[in-house]
């Protein structure tokens, strides 16, 4: 039975919550023992929900050991890994002091504000040979397996165009609004909008050079809304990001249209449709559960049967956040193109 102790209960780290309550029911060999969180009140329940449909329940916290210092939990209880949902300039400070104590970790996305945390936080686990990865959660979302697969098998030909977008309601729920804060969380461009850039990178790989036009909205925000050019020998791939939605009944909204030799893909609302040239579109058969579960389940897959990390192994993630970071010197310049 593996033991987690689950650091960070904020928007995210609830509903990764969620999952542990999940698989303890489902009778996986897995068992939340400890719970860490600077916010005391959290643990009252006292809670502010965000622009998605998860961590909203109501939690009985005496289930667990609990704690306020995540030194304290790393000395007194024995954990094989722990889970790190805090905010974006914590994760690898946290990584490498869990790495250093012999366990093993699973931390939130992104994996870090640069590449020199995410190397130092790769080394961390190569020093103690444990295991790392990050929850870059589309790599494990049926909906986008199911375009890794037609990337990757040329089913339908090569890529000619993708176009991906993601946007909601500003994020006004964090702790100390500390995702409104550029030095803390990067900013959309590295919160919200490096999903699609992991995406990007995870299906074709780093492009030769970017360009993004980018806007600052809120004071200490950093960016906003964002609009990404990556440029490739044979593809033309855009991807948006705008948290400035802030219509009482928008929420959130992610979507993709990548466009191949043979047939179009595109996802929008949940579904997607596959629209062969020449023939009549359909809805492909998909892996079940979200991409939330399916992540975790990996990672304790991989613990139990001891493999390596591949489909969201650190050195891929490390390369979205090198891409990211491209991207807001790019913004810095006005657009200008930088090269990777």
């Amino acid at each position: 039975m593996l033991k987690v102790g689950l650091i960070g209960i904020g928007f995210m780290g609830r509903g990764h919550l969620d999952i542990y309550i999940q698989l303890a029911e489902e009778g996986h060999p897995v068992e939340l023992v400890a719970i860490c969180d600077i916010d005391e009140d959290k643990f009252q329940g006292k809670f502010l929900p965000g622009n998605i449909d998860v961590g909203n329940q109501k939690y009985d916290f005496s289930k667990y050991n609990l704690y306020t210092d995540i030194d304290e939990m790393l000395e007194k209880e024995e954990l094989d890994y722990v889970d790190i949902a805090l905010p974006t300039y914590l994760h690898a400070e946290a990584t490498i002091k869990a790495l250093n104590k012999g366990i093993h970790v699973l931390c939130e996305k992104p994996m870090a504000l640069n590449p020199d945390e995410c190397q130092a936080m790769i080394d961390a686990a190569d020093a103690n040979g444990k295991k790392l990865m990050v929850a870059q959660c589309l790599r494990f979302w049926p909906e986008y397996e199911y375009l890794k697969r037609c990337v990757d098998s040329g089913e339908y030909g090569k890529v000619v165009s993708g176009y991906f977008f993601r946007g909601g309601t500003t994020p006004k729920w964090s702790y100390n609004n500390w995702l409104l804060k550029k030095e803390k969380s990067g900013g959309v461009l590295l919160d919200q909008h490096v999903h699609d850039v992991d995406t990007i990178n995870w299906l074709f790989g780093t492009p030769r050079k970017v360009s993004t036009m980018a806007r600052n909205v809120f004071p200490e925000s950093g960016y906003d809304a964002v609009s990404t050019n990556y440029i490739y020998d044979d593809m033309v791939i855009n991807a948006q990001d705008d948290w400035t939605i802030n219509s009482t009944d928008f929420g959130f909204e992610m979507t993709f249209r990548v466009n191949f030799e043979k047939a179009t893909l595109i996802y929008e609302k949940g579904k997607l449709t596959v629209y062969p040239h020449e023939d009549k579109s359909f809805t492909p058969e998909l892996e079940e559960g979200s991409g939330y579960y399916r992540e975790i389940r990996y990672f304790i897959d991989a613990l139990i049967k001891d493999t390596p990390i591949e489909t969201a192994d650190p050195y891929s993630t490390m390369e979205t956040i090198r891409i990211a970071n491209a991207e807001a010197e790019s913004a810095d310049r006005q657009g200008e193109f930088v090269e990777l």
